[in-house]
Parts: structure tokens; sequence; C-alpha cells
């Protein structure tokens, strides 16, 4: 693994102020503060996280019960041994890597960047065959480093990584679970956009 970012850094926060995910993420991030007070998911805080992630799939964290979510999330949260903290998450049913990372990222009081295809084109690495503890630190260090070189906090990187990507990714990329993304040009460029990828518009959980 040999990260490296396709763009300048200090074009870090252009891209992150262009940021558009076709989520509506603010009911998710307008929950942090509560989840940190009594320090643990919920069913409905796992399942909006798990919507915001993978729409489609997002139902299959319904298996889990609301004590197993809490006792998960809260292990997960206190711990200070990073390969516990990440993959006691991936335990709880319909939680993959990708979605653990955003449990973390948002909600934990760590700095934690989204293991995301878009993030990882924008930083030149592949999408593994599968995740591992040692691949997910070194991105994780690498992220840290990036953000605090550059002054800026771990979700504005975040952003501006996955909106470099939805910019500048033009040739077709297979997701871990075997989709392909359609790409097309983007009607609307600019002298500092290339072409976008076409997404499917899902609808808001609001």
């Amino acid at each position: 693994m040999n990260p490296t970012l396709k763009f300048n850094e200090s074009d870090i926060k252009f891209y992150a102020d262009r940021y558009s995910y076709q989520i509506n993420e603010d009911a998710i991030i307008d929950r942090k503060s509560d989840i940190q007070k009594r320090g643990y998911l919920t069913n409905d805080d796992l399942f909006r996280i798990a919507y915001s992630k993978a729409p489609r799939s997002s139902g299959h964290v319904r298996k889990n019960t609301d004590d197993y979510i809490s006792e998960i999330s809260q292990f997960a949260f206190i711990t200070e041994c990073e390969r516990a903290k990440i993959q006691t998450l991936t335990n709880l049913d319909g939680v993959s890597w990708p979605t653990a990372s955003v449990i973390l990222h948002l909600f934990d009081k760590g700095e934690y960047p989204i293991l995301d295809v878009r993030a990882l084109f924008s930083i030149s690495i592949d999408v593994p065959s599968q995740y591992k503890f040692d691949f997910w630190w070194e991105y994780v260090e690498f992220c840290r480093k990036l953000a605090d070189r550059n002054n800026v906090s771990m979700r504005t990187l975040d952003r501006a990584l996955w909106q470099y990507s939805k910019e500048n990714q033009t040739t077709s990329k297979m997701h871990k679970s075997g989709k392909r993304e359609c790409l097309a040009p983007s009607p609307h460029t600019t002298k500092h956009a290339a072409p976008h990828l076409a997404v499917r518009k899902t609808p808001s959980l609001d």
C-alpha cells in the first residue's frame, strides 16, 4: 500500500466545499451529540447509518437486537485497542468494514476516515479483495497525517476525497459487491472538474 493523493493538498478545502452526496446526511450527523453522551447506538441509529452507506442492503442491520447493538457499539466506542474497535463493529449483522468506518468517523471521539471506493481512488489505492486491519490502519494513519498537515478536520478531508473522485474518476470501477458504477460525463464542468460519475439518486430518510 502506497497512498498518494491525486490532487494538490492545497485543494482539499476546494473539493470539500463542492461536496454533494445523494443522501441527506444531516439527520445522521445531528445525532452525534446524543450518541456520544449515551455512549452507544440504537437500532434506529444503526439503520440510518447503514442506509446512508448502502441503501439496498441496509435492512440486514434490523436482524440485530437492541441489546446486541448497544453492547457492541458501547465496547467499540470505549476500547483503546484499535483493532478491536473496528472489528467488533463488523460482528453486527449487516455491518461491513466500510459501514463500521462510517460509525467511527461520525460518532467515535477519535479521528477516523471513511473506507470508500471513492476515497481510495483519490489516494491512488485499489479496493482490496478483503479488508484487513493492517490495510485499515495504514489508511487511518495516512489520512490523519494528511488532515493534520493541512489543518483540516477528518470530515473535511473525507468530503474532499469523495468529491474529487466524483468529479474525476472516469474509468469503470468494480465495487466489492461486484456491482459497477455507471460512468458518464457531467453536463456541468469547470476548469477544476473532470467528467463526473453518474450516481443513482436515492430518496432521503427525512
